[in-house]
């Protein structure tokens, strides 16, 4: 979280580790505790990711790209989706078979996001956005990272400007809830 460079390769370092975790949770039997754990660390991953791109990400790709604003819409489907899957998972237990059912359909929704995101939309923002341009969304991405929710918020909004203003105080509590719970941590 938080790894330097323009927007594209700090979004897309992101999703290496989500996929690494994701690769760590199929790694595992069904019903084993770990998977609960990667789980927890992919939904926290994934949640802050997601928001930095809602505050930073899409209003780029709205005013930089043509047709911007469909395409904004259909990232913003797509986070609406994995966001409900996380919300549904959050209260599941790794032996619960409708654990692996929710993991299974979130590691297919997220998968797909991102390639579409790689192979499509940022080649296309690199071209039409400037270089400088990048690296300043870069570092806002970065910065909203650091004080945004850990946990799955479905009716949140999900535009600025409400989205800047109530994600920072919804991630002190859910980074408050996380650390008081031991969420996304090993034993």
């Amino acid at each position: 979280m938080g790894h330097g460079g323009n927007v594209i390769d700090e979004l897309v370092t992101d999703h290496r580790e989500v996929e690494e975790l994701f690769g760590r949770i199929e790694a595992l039997p069904s019903g084993a505790k770990n998977r609960k754990l990667y789980a927890e660390q992919a939904t926290m991953e994934l949640v802050r990711h997601s928001v930095a791109e809602e505050e930073y990400l899409y209003p780029a790709v709205r005013e930089h790209l043509p047709g911007g604003d469909a395409l904004a819409d259909k990232e913003l489907e797509d986070h609406a989706r994995a966001e409900q899957i996380m919300k549904d998972l959050e209260g599941r237990e790794p032996d619960d078979p409708e654990f692996d059912r929710l993991i299974g359909m979130l590691m297919r929704e997220i998968r797909e996001h991102l390639a579409d995101e790689e192979q499509n939309l940022f080649p296309r923002l690199r071209a039409t956005c400037p270089a400088d341009a990048l690296d300043e969304l870069g570092d806002k991405v970065r910065k909203a990272k650091k004080t945004a929710p850990t946990r799955p918020h479905p009716s949140a909004p999900d535009k600025p400007p409400a989205n800047k203003l109530v994600a920072p105080g919804t991630g002190l509590v859910d980074r408050l809830r996380d650390t008081l719970t031991g969420r996304g941590k090993g034993n």
